[in-house]
């Protein structure tokens, strides 16, 4: 079967694919082939499900089989002893549900999140998943075993049939909740338009900081429509906005704010890059009309730096 194109996957295409973890393997596997004709081909994607045994420890779990087979002694590696603990994080408010037609903020956040699990599950890494939007609506602690991944891919593909209008997002609530929910080291990987209604700006970077000082690495997909949100690349025409997190509702030509947008959208953008830099969060603009390739390679890129 093909490797699926993430920019052109909707809800009949994942059907037809059997499902969201199959999806995955497939998109997986086909980065996992790009990644050998690029910079990226040093990248290790595969781990054993055994280490040597160093001498003194016990041998309860020495692999005898193998032993005999290979006249080494290796130990079995099991959840504990997993390489990475990841809690994948995602923006469930309102507002990742644009844009309407064609692939959205939530959509290309699942789609991702999922191949980011499936990486994980390659490099037998513990994985939890966490849901928000005024607050955490659904929480998991990072394991490896395969019926709590099952379980992750099922929570994504509900959260695909989902959309619940006017769900307001408190982005610093959530995440100052998810720093006293993580009791381990992980590495912390959100998706979030980062369009927070609460007003309280000042405490989302500070609920980001909150991470850091308990340990956590941090990596922010700033989840956009780049075309829209960011340039305002709209027809000269008058349009009809409506905020997907209030209802409010405004008529504009955006040719006449284009330019004034532009600039707020740049300056709020350069504020969280600054944030980030400040609090050794690592930002990465996620351009849902770009694909997933640029997130599994910032996603590999960290993950090699924490080796």
């Amino acid at each position: 079967m093909a490797s699926p194109d993430l920019k052109n996957i909707n809800i009949e295409q994942l059907q037809r694919f059997g499902g969201l973890e199959l999806l995955a393997k497939q998109v997986v596997e086909g980065f996992i082939v790009g990644l050998h004709k690029s910079p990226f081909h040093g990248f290790s994607v595969e781990f054993s499900e055994h280490r040597l045994y160093n001498k003194g420890e016990s041998t309860r779990h020495i692999d005898w089989k193998l032993f005999g087979r290979t006249d080494k002694l290796f130990t079995k590696r099991y959840e504990e002893e997993t390489n990475l603990r990841c809690q994948l994080v995602i923006d469930n408010s309102s507002s990742m549900y644009f844009p309407e037609e064609g692939m959205n903020k939530i959509q290309f956040s699942v789609y991702c999140a999922a191949a980011i699990m499936e990486l994980l599950k390659k490099q037998r890494d513990a994985c939890g998943l966490t849901l928000f939007s005024a607050g955490i609506e659904k929480h998991t602690q990072a394991k490896s075993a395969p019926v709590h991944l099952r379980l992750l891919f099922n929570m994504l593909e509900q959260l695909l049939s989902s959309h619940d209008l006017n769900k307001r997002t408190s982005a610093a609530k959530a995440l100052d909740e998810l720093s006293e929910a993580i009791h381990r080291r992980s590495l912390v990987i959100i998706f979030s338009d980062m369009l927070d209604n609460s007003g309280q700006s000042e405490e989302m970077f500070s609920a980001l900081q909150h991470l850091r000082y308990n340990k956590h690495e941090v990596v922010l997909f700033h989840t956009v429509d780049k075309r829209q949100e960011i340039d305002f690349d709209f027809a000269n025409q008058p349009y009809l906005f409506t905020d997907m997190e209030t209802g409010e509702k405004i008529k504009v030509n955006p040719a006449e704010i284009k330019d004034f947008y532009q600039k707020q959208m740049q300056a709020y953008q350069l504020r969280i890059r600054e944030r980030c830099a400040m609090y050794q969060v690592d930002y990465v603009e996620a351009d849902i009309r770009e694909g997933f390739h640029p997130i599994l390679q910032s996603y590999l890129t960290k993950r090699q730096k924490m080796r």
